[in-house]
């Protein structure tokens, strides 16, 4: 088998090439901008990157879809501070550019496999979030922070319809919060543009005040990317199983607030030799999103995923418990 994978240098991306390569005899050709988290992929012979700007090498796409068997375009933004301050960037990447890959894959009949998002959910009533039913609520047009999840959306939208009129092969997979080694770097953070974790890392080593936005008690589910990844890979082998179906990706039980994630970190932190002081002498503080984020600003309060589709189809469950989890992540950020 033959993967594209565009947004190769990314989180997830990096990730999976490693995956691939160490687990299978599958063949990757990868793109994106830079390198830097794939240095153990470069050297292998199923491997291949071309480095560039994917929308000044849609014609090298193109051609790449039409000889490949399986289309992951992971491409796009996923960091909340940048939704406020470049939203149409964010636009251009998440629904723009993508858009123009998944129609490569409609006129050459490849099957793509796309990033969706648990943030598609929005500000949905359910508790639980269920991929066939739940209903996709977002805030007020001025609230910038809701470009991404609307982007996000259409783009699930319009793969649906391709399906439903020109036979595209497709399934969209739902990241619930993903967290691992190379979720953000600390360049991120310095800037105060990283995501949770990361930037709640960095402030505590760096001595800044550790900000919970309007208290911290927002929740989400934390999913260590290990289990992410296997249940990616699952999806990429079983076609029959998974073509035409949308799977949340999420771990229930390590859903807690954001106040209880920082209670995590310090503790962690407080018990590694090197970290421990600065770790102890942590400052936390409450800040509203408006003057952390700026008016533009939203969130939802909950994110507790179903994942009864991708169990019943796969066989997946997450296995990894949120404290093993963030020390990994937290060894990977102070022992790069």
């Amino acid at each position: 088998m033959k993967l594209l994978i565009l947004g190769a240098n990314g989180f997830i991306g990096s990730h999976l090439c490693e995956a691939v390569l160490e687990g299978t005899d599958w063949t990757v050709t990868a793109h994106d901008l830079a390198d830097g988290n794939l240095r153990s992929c470069l050297d292998r012979k199923r491997f291949s990157l071309r480095l560039g700007d994917a929308f000044h090498d849609l014609a090298w796409i193109e051609e790449e879809v039409a000889g490949c068997d399986v289309v992951l375009p992971l491409v796009g933004v996923a960091k909340p501070s940048y939704y406020l301050s470049r939203p149409l960037w964010t636009f251009e990447l998440d629904f723009e550019l993508n858009l123009k890959i998944v129609r490569f894959c409609v006129a050459h009949k490849k099957r793509v496999i796309f990033p969706s998002t648990s943030e598609v959910y929005g500000m949905s009533p359910d508790r639980v979030l269920r991929e066939d039913s739940s209903p996709l609520m977002v805030g007020p047009i001025g609230k910038m922070r809701w470009i991404y999840s609307c982007a996000k959306q259409m783009m699930d939208r319009v793969i649906v319809a391709y399906g439903q009129e020109e036979g595209l092969r497709y399934t969209l997979f739902r990241p619930f919060n993903w967290i691992g080694p190379r979720l953000d770097s600390f360049d991120d953070a310095r800037e105060r543009r990283a995501r949770s974790v990361t930037q709640f890392v960095y402030d505590i080593l760096e001595g800044r005040p550790v900000t919970l936005v309007n208290g911290g008690s927002q929740r989400r589910s934390f999913t260590w990317i290990g289990d992410g990844i296997e249940a990616l890979m699952a999806i990429i082998e079983n076609e029959a199983e998974t073509d035409g179906r949308i799977f949340n990706i999420g771990n229930p039980a390590n859903n807690r607030s954001i106040s209880e994630l920082v209670d995590l970190l310090v503790k962690i932190l407080s018990e590694i030799p090197e970290t421990a002081d600065r770790a102890r002498h942590a400052e936390i503080i409450v800040q509203s999103a408006e003057s952390y984020y700026g008016n533009g600003y939203d969130d939802m309060q909950d994110r507790i995923p179903s994942i009864e589709n991708i169990g019943r189809c796969l066989g997946w469950h997450p296995r990894t418990p949120l404290e093993e989890a963030l020390r990994r992540t937290v060894e990977a950020l102070i022992r790069p």
